[in-house]
C-alpha cells in the first residue's frame, strides 16, 4: 500500500510521480511534443474550463495508454441502480431500515450498489442519490467510474482497498472517501463488506465555512489525504470497465489496465478523511445546538447557506449543558434526513437504531427521541456526560425531497413498519396547576 499526503486545502496544487520512474512529470508545460518515458498526456476535467480560478478543477495524468483505447460500450444488467425517482408512490412516514444483509452469491462493489433515496437529475448536474453497497469479493479486472457525480463512501464493516488512477487508498470503519466525477477506481475486500454513498450531481464537495467559529475546528483541511502515484503496467485480454451515466450502469472492455499514470498533478483528486480527526464544537452553557455544527462535508446549492448535501458526524464527545434537554430536540425540518450508524448505538435510539441500518425522515415529518430515550433524558442528573463513546452515527442531509426505491421499500426487505410505534409512549404530561 502506497502512503498518501496531507490534502493541505481543497484549492491546493499537488504533483505526484512513482518512485520508480523519476522526472515523468513534464517540466514547464502539461502537454509536451514527446513526454518522458513515452508516456501520453491526457488532462481530467471536473469543472467547465472557464469557471473561475477559485473553483476550477482539473488534474494531468501522464500514463501509458490514453483512456480512450476501449471498445464501444454495452448495458450492464447487475448492480440495482436507478434514478427513477417516479417508480414508487410518494411516503412521508418515517422509516427505518434494519442492517442491511451481506450477499450470499459472490457480489463485488459495483454489482452490490443498491439506490435507496434520491432527488434531482443527473443530466441537468443537480440532485443526489443515496446507495448502500454491500459486496464479499473483489473487482479483479473491471473498474469503474461516475459520469453523474462524486462518490462520498462510508464504509460501516470491512475495509476497502480502493486503487484510483492517482494510486492507492485503504479505507476502513470510521473513515470516508471521496471519489469524484469521471475518476477511474476498483475495490478490493477480504471480508464481506458493507457501508452508504452519498452521490451528487454536478458538483462536489467543499469544507463548511467556519465564520464565527474562526478559524480553526470541526474538519481540517490538513487531515485529508490523497493518493501518490502508483502504476500497473498489466495487459491482459480483458480488462472491464463500467461506468455509470445518466443513472445507469453501461460496460466495455480493454486489453489493459486502467491504472496506468505514472505521473499527475493537479487540484482534482481523490481523497479519504478519518472521523477521529473531527474537532467537536459544542454548546458549553445550555441548550441544544443545531447538528450543523457536526458537519465535514457539504455540497452547497445555488441558494446561498443552503445544501444540496451535507454530511454530518456525531462523534463522541462531552455533554455539559445546564438545565437543558439534552438529546436531540423534537423537530420538523424543511430538510431531508438521512440516518446511518457505523458503530455503537445512537444516543436517540438506543437498541432500535443499528449499526448497518439506516433511517430516512422527510422534509416536515416530525422525529425525534423515543420514549425511553426522553424519559431518561428528562431525570438524568446533569452533570459532565461523556456521550456517544464507542459510537459514530452520521446524516446526508439535503433540501431535496427524496423519492424511496422500489429497492428501498420492498425488494431489500430492511424496511422496519414497526418504526413508528417508538414514540408511542410519549404520553401526556401537561399540567396546568
Amino acid at each position: 500500500m502506497n502512503e498518501l499526503k496531507y490534502l493541505n486545502g481543497f484549492d491546493s496544487e499537488f504533483q505526484s510521480e512513482d518512485p520508480r520512474r523519476p522526472n515523468s512529470l513534464p517540466k514547464g508545460q502539461n502537454s509536451p511534443q514527446k513526454c518522458p518515458y513515452g508516456l501520453y498526456a491526457e488532462q481530467l476535467s471536473g469543472s467547465a474550463f472557464t469557471a473561475p480560478r477559485t473553483e476550477n478543477k482539473r488534474t494531468w495524468f501522464y500514463r501509458i495508454r490514453p483512456s480512450v483505447g476501449h471498445f464501444p460500450f454495452k448495458k450492464f444488467l447487475k448492480g440495482n441502480v436507478t434514478h427513477d425517482w417516479n417508480e414508487q408512490d410518494p411516503d412521508p412516514n418515517q422509516m427505518r431500515w434494519n442492517p442491511f444483509d451481506f450477499p450470499k452469491d459472490q457480489i463485488d462493489f459495483v454489482e452490490g450498489l443498491n439506490t435507496v433515496c434520491g432527488a434531482g437529475d443527473p443530466k441537468m448536474k443537480s440532485g443526489l442519490a443515496i446507495h448502500v453497497y454491500i459486496c464479499n469479493v473483489s473487482m479483479g479486472n473491471r473498474a469503474f467510474y461516475n459520469s453523474d457525480g462524486d462518490f462520498l463512501i462510508v464504509p460501516q464493516s470491512g475495509v476497502l482497498f480502493i486503487t484510483t488512477e492517482f494510486g492507492k487508498m485503504e479505507v476502513g470503519p470510521n473513515e470516508i472517501a471521496v471519489i469524484q466525477q469521471g475518476m477511474r477506481f476498483k475495490i478490493d475486500v477480504n471480508e464481506p463488506s458493507r457501508g452508504y454513498i452519498l452521490e451528487v450531481f454536478g458538483q462536489h464537495f467543499i469544507l463548511p465555512d467556519l465564520g464565527p467559529i474562526g478559524a480553526n475546528g470541526l474538519a481540517n483541511p490538513r487531515d485529508f489525504q490523497t493518493p501518490v502515484a502508483l502504476y500497473e503496467d498489466i495487459d491482459v485480454d480483458n480488462y472491464e470497465i463500467i461506468a455509470k451515466y445518466q443513472g445507469k450502469l453501461f460496460i466495455c472492455h480493454q486489453n489493459h489496465s486502467p491504472f496506468d499514470v505514472v505521473a499527475w498533478h493537479g487540484n482534482y483528486v481523490p481523497y479519504k478523511y478519518n472521523l477521529e480527526n473531527f474537532m467537536v464544537i459544542n454548546s458549553v452553557s445550555f441548550d441544544h445546538c443545531d447538528p450543523s455544527i457536526f458537519t465535514v462535508l457539504s455540497c452547497q446549492s445555488e441558494k446561498k447557506g443552503t445544501a444540496i448535501a451535507d454530511f454530518v458526524i456525531f462523534p463522541p464527545r462531552w455533554s455539559v449543558q445546564e438545565h437543558t434537554f439534552r438529546p436531540p430536540y423534537y423537530h420538523r425540518n424543511c430538510m431531508s434526513e438521512f440516518m446511518g450508524l457505523i458503530l455503537g448505538q445512537y444516543e436517540a435510539k438506543k437498541g432500535g437504531f443499528l449499526p448497518g441500518g439506516a433511517t430516512l425522515h422527510s422534509i416536515m415529518t416530525p422525529h425525534g427521541p423515543d420514549f425511553k430515550c426522553f424519559s431518561e433524558a428528562s431525570e438524568e442528573a446533569l452533570k459532565p456526560t461523556r456521550i456517544a463513546e464507542g459510537t459514530q452515527a452520521f446524516m446526508f442531509e439535503s433540501c431535496y425531497g427524496l423519492a424511496v426505491t422500489k429497492w428501498g421499500l420492498k425488494t431489500c426487505e430492511k424496511l422496519d413498519l414497526d418504526y413508528y410505534k417508538c414514540w408511542q409512549g410519549l404520553k401526556k404530561n401537561f399540567n396546568p396547576i
